[in-house]
């Protein structure tokens, strides 16, 4: 069970002075019998007081304001973690049973918010792509790991080339993003599907192997299965999300797992640095 020293930190710096900057924090790790949490600290300008509700989706949101005239806004997260292996994921042997199961009116109505696929002018094109996949014969969570498979073999890897409002069909036509933009495509592909599916972000830790994303923030996704529950699915490595995959929050999609946003008053422009660290040791 190995445990993981990360230090994430967020910098604004803005062009002139700045005033009552509201901010929503989402920095706070999920912790269950997989994941956790031995220490967390957090720094942020101005030593703010710091008010956290729980919001919808069960993640621990922080809120604070920064009234005074300021020109740079830094937070940073100061965390360690011990993750525990997770089994591999015991499939009924019946899968048109689990597939009925999937489908089953009180699921659906249960995992609504989970279920709603966005419009999309490439629907009939992943439709296509879906079809070519998907066997009724086989477990739906082994036709889940054969998409990831797809994204992860006809989609490469640049940074660069979108952004956090990049949407599905752009992703489509590119054939090419990160992490956040195979989670998405993923997650329109199982929902397109009927399958109750979310959105996680987290940390991808080093390890002995290399992996795309890794030693930076990530994201991937989940799918529910009635007889697997929830299971993380990565297809910016095409793999099941284990003890590497630190989660932060979970939602319908990136913008209800933000780590940071906000709202100022004051300059018109600024940047932003957003680093990830992470130690043998304790920072």
């Amino acid at each position: 069970m190995p445990s993981f020293y990360i230090r994430h930190r967020t910098l604004y710096i803005y062009s002139g002075l700045v005033i009552d900057s509201a901010n929503q924090i989402k920095l706070y790790p999920l912790e269950d019998e997989h994941q956790k949490i031995t220490e967390h600290r957090l720094h942020i300008s101005q030593q703010p007081v710091v008010h956290t509700s729980t919001d919808y989706f069960g993640n621990t949101t922080g809120f604070f304001t920064l009234v005074t005239p300021h020109q740079e806004l830094m937070i940073e997260s100061l965390l360690t973690v011990e993750m525990f292996k997770k089994s591999e994921p015991v499939r009924n042997v019946n899968s048109r049973e689990v597939w009925s199961g999937v489908r089953r009116e009180e699921i659906q109505l249960s995992y609504h918010d989970y279920l709603k696929a966005e419009q999309a002018s490439c629907q009939f094109e992943m439709q296509q792509a879906i079809h070519e996949i998907i066997d009724r014969d086989q477990h739906p969570l082994d036709t889940v790991l054969e998409l990831s498979g797809f994204i992860f073999k006809n989609f490469t890897y640049t940074k660069g080339v979108t952004t956090i409002e990049t949407k599905v069909e752009e992703i489509w036509k590119l054939k090419a993003g990160v992490c956040q933009d195979f989670a998405h495509l993923l997650l329109y592909m199982l929902r397109l599907m009927g399958v109750p599916c979310r959105y996680i972000s987290g940390y991808i830790c080093p390890g002995r192997s290399h992996w795309r994303g890794e030693g930076a923030t990530h994201a991937w996704a989940e799918v529910w299965l009635p007889d697997t529950g929830w299971v993380g699915i990565d297809p910016t490595n095409n793999c099941l999300a284990g003890e590497r995959h630190v989660r932060l929050a979970t939602g319908r999609n990136f913008s209800d797992c933000t780590p940071v946003k906000g709202t100022y008053r004051g300059a018109s422009k600024h940047t932003l640095e957003v680093t990830v660290q992470f130690d043998a040791k304790p920072f």
